[in-house]
């Protein structure tokens, strides 16, 4: 006999999302009686039981069914016996079940061998258990199964429900499901850039193969969607792969046009993915969808719409300010500016702004719908938050942008909070750092000196800049600001102002001749320094 072209029971488990239930767990009750003697040892999973005394039961056998009989029809010969559990193993049964009377006064020798020589678990049934206290012990434990998965779905929709309602709804969302499937979780751009992850990061060469694995399939579904031409919402699509002990799937994230191509959600487990897992993983698919729709992102409502009238009719921007807030909001909301600049790479023909998947992923990721994309470059108002400041620098920075943070302002110092936001962006780039934050400190050398004062002390200091000509007396100052914020580097400055790092030397050297003044000295960079923080519009204090 050819061994090798033998069945094998090994790896036939009930259909996925089928209720099952482990073999080990009908041994384990006393009340049957049931016990182990022959095949391999491992479990295996039941779907169903059955009771059939035909010569050839195959053709009525499902994957995963446990088999009982009496041997009422067992072949009589070795070899018919052998074919008679190759035939079964071969139709995918997790078990035989084999009752001991009316017909054999026990488990027959020939049976116990082709089970061992074929891998298929054989039950000894004792003579005073009915078969029919088989199956009802099989289909209690799958109900309770059963009902188990839908508490732990219905726990882990909840919880995933509750994450897309925080400020930070994509990086909870992925957060929740990392722990309901016990695996990392991330978010990828259509090229496999990591945007957001969480949990237990795997090796890199895992990583890359799902990257790997999601550029491919939305290349597939790119062709397909070419290939059928229909007009409609593009369809989600997913993929599945084993990858050195790791069980990989990415899933599209359905678009709302055929243009854009997808973000994409990649999961990393240890374990083989349960229907718990898929029906949870499901649901995440849905709700990231949603958060990165541009619809949910940009915020198209009414209050928008609203405030937009009220400033092209003349209001001030501090009174439009408080019409973007939801009613509930407290009166005395301050915002962020934020300033961006897209410093990834960027594919051919494509810009971020004409991406609005990008857009509303930029939206949701900043905590606004307020939002101006303008090429490479950004600008938001940001609500201030009223539990945590904005996104972790890592994360932002994962998205191929860097930003520059104001400090939070009412409306009525925007254009101050404005500046603060340039400034802090030039900082970041110069440095590399993917965000910046412009710090104030409540307890400084400001509070010593009567705002008035400091202002005409101010003004008084850079006076003689009004004589400088070309290139004019704001660029002299913005240069010198950018300059002794970044400790006086010539290349860091030249890159946070884009200019070459002799047009700087130029500038500063300008700067000092007007002045007459050292800027060796630290003493005379120190005093400039807080004579710049007290320039009109440049602070937001206000006098006592």
């Amino acid at each position: 006999m050819d061994e090798s072209a033998q069945p094998s029971a090994v790896g036939h488990a009930p259909a996925p999302g089928a209720p099952a239930v482990p073999l080990s767990v009908l041994l384990a009750d006393v009340s049957l009686g049931l016990r182990r003697i022959a095949g391999p040892a491992e479990d295996r999973l039941v779907g169903t039981v059955g009771t059939t005394e035909v010569e050839e039961p195959a053709p009525y056998l499902l994957s995963g069914h446990m088999l009982l009989t009496a041997g009422v029809r067992l072949p009589q010969t070795p070899e018919g016996v052998d074919a008679y559990v190759r035939s079964v193993v071969g139709a995918g049964a997790a078990a035989i079940g084999f009752g001991i009377a009316p017909v054999y006064d026990e488990v027959p020798p020939e049976l116990v061998a082709a089970c061992d020589l074929h891998g298929l678990p054989l039950l000894r049934v004792p003579r005073e258990t009915p078969f029919v206290a088989v199956g009802r012990a099989a289909y209690s434990a799958m109900a309770e199964a059963r009902n188990r998965e839908l508490r732990q779905i219905s726990a882990a929709q909840s919880a995933l429900a509750a994450a897309a309602g925080r400020p930070d709804a994509l990086g909870a969302v992925l957060h929740q499901l990392s722990v309901h499937l016990d695996a990392w979780t991330a978010l990828l751009d259509p090229t496999g850039r990591e945007l957001f992850a969480d949990g237990a990061r795997p090796a890199a060469a895992t990583v890359q193969r799902l990257r790997e694995l999601t550029a491919q399939t939305v290349a597939q579904q790119q062709t397909a969607l070419e290939v059928n031409g229909a007009d409609r919402p593009r369809p989600p699509s997913s993929a599945a792969e084993h990858h050195t002990g790791s069980h990989l799937t990415v899933h599209t994230l359905p678009g709302t046009d055929r243009a854009t191509a997808p973000l994409v959600l990649a999961v990393a487990a240890e374990e083989p993915p349960t229907a718990v897992h898929r029906s949870v993983t499901g649901v995440a698919v849905v709700l990231l969808s949603l958060l990165t729709s541009p619809r949910h992102a940009l915020g198209a409502d009414a209050r928008s719409a609203g405030a937009l009238v009220r400033l092209m009719l003349g209001e001030a921007p501090h009174s439009v300010a408080l019409a973007l807030l939801p009613p509930d909001a407290l009166s005395g909301t301050r915002w962020i500016v934020v300033h961006g600049r897209h410093t990834g790479p960027v594919s051919a023909g494509s810009r971020p702004d004409g991406d609005p998947v990008q857009l509303a992923a930029l939206g949701t990721t900043l905590g606004t719908s307020y939002l101006q994309l303008d090429g490479v470059s950004l600008r938001a108002l940001v609500p201030e938050p009223r539990e945590s400041g904005p996104t972790q620098p890592t994360v932002l920075g994962r998205q191929g942008w860097t930003f520059g943070f104001s400090a939070p302002v009412p409306a009525t110092d925007l254009a101050v909070a404005d500046n603060q936001a340039a400034r802090a962006l030039r900082r970041a780039l110069a440095t590399g750092a993917p965000l910046a934050r412009h710090q104030v400190q409540d307890q400084s050398l400001h509070g010593l000196v009567a705002p008035a004062d400091a202002e005409a002390l101010a003004r008084a200091r850079f006076a003689p800049l009004a004589h400088a000509g070309t290139p004019g007396a704001d660029v002299l100052l913005e240069t010198l600001r950018t300059w002794l914020s970044l400790h006086g580097s010539w290349d860091r400055t030249a890159a946070a102002l884009q200019l070459h790092r002799n047009t700087v030397r130029q500038r500063i050297s300008r700067v000092a001749e007007l002045l007459g003044i050292d800027l060796q000295d630290q003493d005379v960079r120190m005093e400039l320094w807080f004579a710049l923080r007290w320039l009109p519009g440049e602070h937001t204090w206000r006098p006592a």
